[in-house]
């Protein structure tokens, strides 16, 4: 059966016939190269967070205060990587999380259109933002079979919001991701100084100026007046949701509903009573709110107060070792962002494929070696490293 992990025997198996790795193999290369690939306004945007980046340090660094015990002698020759999520069996627990900006990312302006077809080669589901450069319907369409689920911002216009789901149900996403997080912009001091917010220039907008309510909502079709759109959009986006709006959400759809963003238990316990279909603990991979906790040491209480609930988990994943960790702490998949949007600055859906095969093949061969053939098997096998105080 063959194994993520295979992907290093690709790797090294071409180097015989001097054919080396396109792509850097580890985040660190990642991060430098798109650095140099993308304009310094997208670049910013993605890679910068709110505050003096804290938090966004914080979630990187939380993972370093866990680590696996190896288990010798256990013949751990295959292992099982798959996940039930939502009444389907995946390959690995990996997915890609929304990135508002992704479209942009891409060096023709495509990067949605690039993530689902990345997604579709490698089997990892994608959750596709409300901002896109590109129709939802058109994302949907380049996924084939692999499942994506559809992110959505709540705009203040409920005809908008259920247009939207309505639409997603349409396309065929598996699933509505809320975010709660985002009815306001974080105080993001990176492009605050440039003056820089993509959607207030007209980016990623695909999914409003090609939405029936929206467009109704104009006097003019929004190729005729883009300054129009963007005046509308900003009146609408940000909707300050509460506990009162779920039932609404929960009847606009019969596919599966996760809220976005839930990091405490009592939110986790309250949600699962009101009857939506997993939780997402994330802080937004610190590009919301400076100085909150690392969403890591969040999570073994949302896991435990969502009990039995999906738990997807993303903020600070930076490795295959970090997707290990976070799987060992309960969450039932992870998912990556800046990662795979550096992979997609460096090459488009081949960049995005490397990473995501160089993630699962780390993960799958540090469960080969420490001995663990299953995910059901991390969570005994995970402690606290001990704090030396250096």
């Amino acid at each position: 059966m063959p194994q993520f992990g295979d992907y290093q025997n690709e790797i090294y198996l071409n180097a015989l016939f001097g054919v080396v790795p396109k792509y850097p193999m580890a985040f660190a290369g990642w991060e430098q190269a798109a650095q140099a690939a993308l304009p310094p306004s997208v670049w910013s945007y993605v890679a910068g967070g709110a505050g003096d980046e804290l938090t966004q340090r914080a979630n990187v660094r939380a993972f370093e205060r866990w680590g696996l015990i190896p288990r010798m002698l256990v013949g751990a020759a295959e292992r099982d990587l798959s996940v039930e999520l939502f009444g389907q069996r995946l390959a690995s627990p990996l997915f890609l999380s929304p990135v508002g900006v992704i479209g942009l990312c891409a060096q023709d302006g495509h990067g949605d259109l690039a993530t689902a077809r990345a997604s579709a080669r490698t089997g990892v589901p994608m959750v596709a933002s409300t901002l896109s450069m590109d129709p939802l319907e058109d994302v949907a369409g380049e996924l084939g079979a692999t499942p994506g689920l559809f992110q959505l911002y709540t705009p203040t216009d409920r005809e908008l919001a259920a247009s939207l789901v309505h639409r997603a149900e349409a396309a065929g996403f598996r699933g509505i991701v809320v975010t709660l997080d985002t009815w306001v912009t974080g105080w993001r001091p990176r492009d605050l100084s440039t003056g820089n917010f993509p959607q207030l220039r007209g980016a990623c907008l695909a999914n409003y100026t090609s939405d029936p309510v929206f467009r109704a909502a104009l006097a003019k079709p929004p190729e005729q007046d883009p300054g129009a759109v963007v005046a509308l959009f900003s009146r609408i986006f940000g909707n300050p949701l509460t506990w009162d709006d779920l039932p609404w959400l929960r009847s606009l759809t019969t596919l599966p509903l996760v809220l976005k963003g839930i990091c405490h238990p009592d939110d986790v316990r309250r949600a699962r009573d009101a009857g939506v279909d997993g939780v997402y603990c994330s802080n937004h991979g610190g590009r919301q709110a400076n100085g909150g906790l690392p969403a890591l040491e969040a999570l073994p209480g949302v896991v435990a107060a969502a009990d039995g609930l999906p738990v997807l988990f993303d903020s600070g994943v930076r490795s295959g070792a970090d997707v290990v960790k976070a799987l060992a702490l309960g969450a039932t998949a992870v998912g990556v962002g800046r990662p795979y949007a550096y992979g997609l600055a460096l090459g488009g859906a081949d960049g995005i494929v490397h990473v995501l095969r160089s993630l699962l093949a780390e993960a799958d061969l540090l469960m080969a070696v420490n001995g663990y053939p299953g995910l059901a098997d991390l969570p005994a096998g995970l402690r606290r490293v001990p704090d030396t105080g250096a």
